[in-house]
């Protein structure tokens, strides 16, 4: 008797996801939302390009009639002056941001940590031109620092003094601005290394301090380690945050030209530049700052990228 072979069945088809109306509502929702955001990103930029075409325009034909002999002559000095004062709030806030951090998340009485943060988050709730008048007191006490620093540290660049072998004597100098920028920025880095801290996995405390290493040493080996990208992340924000700051600095500074000298008066900022100039700017002048916010938007733009770079790079070595 012939045997017949056993049928084969079909293979079975995988089921079908089963789209529901939230994830689609939801899902549609995000993309209209990153879409806007990079609509409203281009605008601004087409805008920013379109107001200072005039001066692209003179630059090429009649750069004299610029402010400063031409366009680049002109912004450079700003460019300087915003880096510069960015860059010194920058290295003073940073390590105490991160000390502030590390005392309420790991070293401070349970009771103290959270009245600590509140203070730190509505330190970064203050205007920036209650920062700005607080710093015009803080510059006068600052001027016999200042006559110190010019006549024992005057044959460091930074802290000669002017030709006439004077400083500012209203303290309103570029060090007195990035001062009062680095403890504007202070709360803002504290708070995300703070929250960024306590994202630690609590295990990997607690093995440390099994296998006998201080508390310092396991901050080192097992906290640090682990919020490094997030801590590059607060430290580009602040840095952002310096380099677009505008009343404070503004109130701040007095006019001047570029100066390698951070105690004589000088120096001025783009963000000030601008405050400063633009309620009775017009025409051709008026093109001038408008062309000087596009210098800074297109700043503001390469420190995010080198800020979203410096957190993948950190977030790699890290994981």
């Amino acid at each position: 008797m012939a045997t017949t072979a056993p049928e084969k069945t079909p293979p079975a088809s995988p089921p079908k996801a089963v789209v529901r109306v939230g994830d689609a509502v939801f899902s549609a929702a995000t993309l209209a939302a990153g879409i806007v955001i990079l609509l409203i990103l281009a605008g601004v930029a087409l805008f920013l390009l379109f107001q200072s075409w005039p001066v692209i325009r003179t630059q090429t034909t009649d750069p004299s009639s610029i402010s400063g002999g031409g366009f680049f002559a002109y912004v450079w000095p700003l460019i300087v002056g915003t880096l510069v004062s960015a860059f010194i709030a920058l290295i003073v806030a940073t390590p105490f941001a991160l000390g502030i951090a590390l005392f309420t998340t790991h070293m401070a009485p349970r009771k103290l940590a959270p009245v600590l943060g509140y203070v730190i988050d509505l330190l970064a709730a203050i205007p920036s031109v209650v920062y700005g008048l607080w710093g015009l007191i803080l510059a006068g006490h600052l001027v016999p620092i200042y006559s110190w620093l010019a006549k024992y540290l005057g044959w460091i660049p930074i802290f000669a003094p002017a030709a006439d072998g004077g400083i500012s004597q209203t303290g309103r100098t570029m060090l007195t601005a990035s001062l009062v920028l680095a403890i504007m920025i202070l709360p803002i880095i504290t708070s995300l290394i703070r929250e960024v801290l306590l994202q630690t996995p609590r295990l990997q405390e607690e093995a440390a301090l099994a296998l006998g290493a201080t508390r310092w040493e396991m901050i080192s080996m097992a906290v640090l380690p682990f919020g490094t990208s997030g801590i590059a992340s607060a430290i580009m924000l602040g840095l952002g945050r310096a380099l677009g700051e505008t009343m404070a600095v503004a109130m701040i500074l007095s006019s001047g030209l570029l100066t390698a000298s951070l105690v004589v008066a000088g120096n001025q900022t783009i963000a000030s530049e601008i405050a400063q100039n633009f309620p009775e700017a017009a025409g051709l002048r008026l093109s001038e700052l408008i062309s000087v916010g596009l210098v800074l938007f297109i700043i503001t733009l390469i420190v995010n990228m080198a800020a979203r770079a410096i957190v993948a790079k950190t977030s790699v070595k890290g994981s």
